[in-house]
């Protein structure tokens, strides 16, 4: 890859400066693709000293970062002094998660990085200081709408070789699902999903599963009517668009082996019905792909972990997996505009 990957800072008081360090001390060993970090070098080196990991710093740029990646870890300066000790976020915390995710939009919409593979933030961090974004995602998405002029409709999709799950709906309290669940949405996220997994994925005409809000997918309304009166329009309308869908599918049913063999992603109404199976079976490796934007973007499928910062007991291997499959992604042929049935 002659282009870099950027991997953002996340929040300093969690675990992503841990595991970034981490992943490129065994980057030979577990045959990393080339990535530079936005980060404050100085604080950058001094985790890794309280680590004791031998990790070299270099203060690059994005067009140095490629050739220094194997003798030297490439950091690009975000301009924030970052004070914050493991396990405590302090007032460097917001400022120098968001530069970092500002300047990963602008260099890899400009050519300057493939992809970007972000390290996790902790949202209530950057609420405290007026941050007005749900979420990492809809952030990203704002920052490519500014800079290109076009809106994107993201989706979280968690990625794993085991299983692939999409919540329809996010982050909300499970009495507010039913009311938010509507067939446009339901239908929007399936045709974002399919045709990323053409164009991203490589997968010629994928296979969606949908599953049902309620349990049994309603037994017939005996158990509620929105898998009649939401999911079952939703599945009808992409049948008729062309693309290979079904559903609603009882949820309890979907996530074993043979199940899991008939389809290619699973969508899921709310956030718990997808995390749970996907955390159950890939607890360490999945990853989190944000679909719908103009650019690849992954992320380790953990928090901050605020409780094991700076000890060195965090674990990279979700942070490897997702600067594998950035790659991987980046690395397929540019996507084209549109993909009829896909």
């Amino acid at each position: 890859m002659s282009v870099p990957l950027v991997l953002t800072l996340g929040e300093p008081a969690g675990i992503g400066p841990d595991i970034t360090l981490m992943a490129w001390h065994r980057r030979t060993e577990l045959a990393l693709p080339a990535f530079y970090v936005l980060a404050d070098p100085d604080f950058l080196a001094q985790r890794a000293r309280s680590l004791g990991l031998e990790v070299p710093i270099t203060a690059a740029t994005p067009g140095t970062a490629g050739a220094a990646f194997a003798e030297t870890l490439p950091v690009v300066p975000i301009g924030v002094t970052v004070t914050a000790d493991p396990g405590r976020p302090d007032r460097s915390s917001a400022p120098a998660a968001l530069a970092a995710i500002r300047l990963a939009v602008a260099d890899v919409l400009a050519g300057r990085a493939a992809g970007i593979v972000t390290n996790p933030v902790a949202k209530a961090v950057l609420y405290r200081t007026g941050f007005a974004e749900p979420g990492h995602t809809e952030y990203l998405a704002k920052l490519a709408a500014e800079a290109t002029g076009r809106p994107s409709r993201s989706v979280m999709m968690l990625w794993a070789p085991e299983l692939a799950v999409v919540p329809v709906t996010i982050h909300l309290p499970l009495r507010d699902v039913p009311g938010t669940l509507t067939t446009a949405l339901v239908a929007d996220t399936a045709r974002v999903v399919a045709r990323d997994l053409v164009q991203r994925f490589g997968i010629a005409r994928p296979r969606l599963a949908i599953a049902g809000l309620n349990p049994h997918a309603g037994e017939e309304g005996a158990m509620g009517d929105e898998d009649i009166t939401i999911v079952a329009p939703a599945v009808a309308e992409l049948r008729r668009e062309g693309l290979r869908v079904d559903g609603p599918l009882p949820a309890d049913t979907m996530f074993h082996a043979a199940a899991r063999s008939a389809y290619d992603v699973a969508l899921c109404m709310y956030h718990d019905q997808a995390l749970i199976p996907i955390k159950t079976l890939a607890f360490d490796h999945a990853v989190n792909v944000t679909l719908g934007l103009p650019f690849v973007r992954t992320s380790p499928d953990h928090g901050t972990a605020f409780d094991i910062a700076g000890s060195g007991r965090a674990r990279p291997a979700s942070l490897v997996a997702a600067l594998r499959l950035a790659a991987r992604l980046t690395a397929m042929p540019a996507p084209a505009a549109a993909v009829a049935g896909a």
